[in-house]
């Protein structure tokens, strides 16, 4: 127990409340329970750390991480129960899935059921699914991800440029605006593509030049340690989702054949749809989906993506197709603030309603033409012109 209270108060004292991510604001922290899940690597810790040193009495307030070898031979509701004893009702606690016994979920229903003045912080891999554990905390647990940095956050962290969160129908109506405020003091283009290379991941300031190394050894323990720890699944299987995984890198994006992908990586066709699901939940790969098929995570999809631009550099090497990287740009960043799917003409449609065709500066309305609520995304323009938007603006979403 006091290796636990000294590296909580070690943590603690490191923690710098400049620069806060976007969820912050949008979690209600009254809630008695509730999950921050996140891919590694997004700042879940962080997040939490600074919430209890912006907000909370700290005699009141617990944090620890499951991955700790106290918690070999210790048990949660043990230890919860110990502290409230000693006037804990706080308790924030990391890295759920590592626990070692596969009793988390029943344990955490027991502290929610049993201590009524208790209020529990949970964080967890982002393939963690809170609903599908051994007791029932649909009922009880809310449910939050923490996705990498927006090209918004990327400019406030580097200490260019604090800039709040546009919605997307104010982007749609006053992106010109909005543009020229924002590069009247700054050159956005090479800020940008610096972004694409190295800035989703808030650790990249850690070690600029082995970003790329860290990025892949976060993909392998990704795969490797967090998948087997949520699913059942054996290191033979593992080994298949990182070949699946390295195929895809090189072909992305596509509109894949289900039989010839599953041939190449020696794959049943009847467990690849999982294994593409379990990589999408894992936050490796992004899944386009048709809107007219209900049983999404059941269907072939339309186009498969790296999850972020960054891992197309990363895996995909150091020159990555520059279309793969607009699109893959494009579809990261909407996917947090809107519904976006397949597009029968154009390349995505938003929320069933605005459709958009992705390019570079000679990209055309030939394909979306006519159509309403429909929109060009250019890479490579600072500003834009009527539905000419530049896309580096979808960046500043969340």
């Amino acid at each position: 127990m006091e290796t636990l209270i000294n590296t909580y108060r070690s943590r603690l004292e490191q923690i710098d409340n400049k620069f806060v991510r976007y969820l912050m604001p949008q979690i209600n922290w009254n809630n008695r329970l509730f999950a921050i899940i996140g891919s590694r690597g997004t700042g879940k810790t962080t997040l939490m750390l600074q919430y209890i040193k912006q907000n909370l009495d700290m005699s009141k307030t617990f944090y620890m991480s499951l991955d700790e070898l106290y918690f070999s031979t210790n048990r949660l509701l043990y230890t919860v129960d110990k502290l409230y004893k000693e006037g804990i009702t706080h308790f924030f606690i990391d890295e759920i899935h590592k626990y070692p016994y596969n009793t988390w979920a029943q344990e955490l229903k027991n502290i929610y059921d049993s201590y009524p003045d208790v209020k529990v912080v949970f964080s967890g891999s982002s393939i963690l699914n809170i609903y599908r554990g051994n007791a029932d905390l649909s009922r009880r647990a809310l449910n939050y991800e923490l996705f990498g940095l927006s090209f918004r956050e990327f400019l406030e962290f580097e200490g260019i440029k604090k800039i709040a969160p546009v919605s997307l129908d104010d982007l749609l109506k006053n992106h010109i605006s909005i543009a020229s405020e924002i590069i009247r003091d700054i050159k956005i283009l090479p800020l940008f593509r610096n972004y694409l290379k190295i800035g989703y991941f808030p650790y990249y300031k850690e070690d600029t030049f082995d970003y790329r190394s860290r990025l892949l050894n976060t993909v392998n323990a990704t795969l490797e340690t967090d998948l087997p720890a949520v699913e059942n699944i054996e290191f033979v299987s593992v080994i298949k989702l990182k070949r699946l995984l390295a195929v895809i890198a090189g072909l992305t994006p596509f509109t894949p054949n289900m039989s010839q992908l599953a041939g190449m990586v020696e794959i049943q066709r009847s467990n690849l749809l999982k294994s593409l699901e379990m990589l999408e939940r894992a936050r490796m790969l992004g899944l386009l989906r048709n809107a007219n098929k209900k049983l999404q995570y059941l269907s072939k999809p339309e186009k498969i993506f790296l999850d972020n631009p960054n891992l197309a550099y990363s895996l995909g090497g150091n020159n990555p197709n520059i279309g793969n990287l607009r699109e893959t740009f494009f579809f990261n960043q909407l996917r947090i603030v809107g519904k976006i799917e397949s597009a029968a003409q154009g390349d995505f449609t938003v929320d069933g309603k605005y459709i958009f065709e992705v390019g570079g500066n000679g990209k055309k309305f030939t394909q979306i033409a006519g159509l309403p609520d429909s929109y060009l995304a250019i890479d490579e323009i600072e500003m834009g012109f009527g539905n000419k938007i530049p896309l580096w603006l979808f960046g500043l979403l969340y």
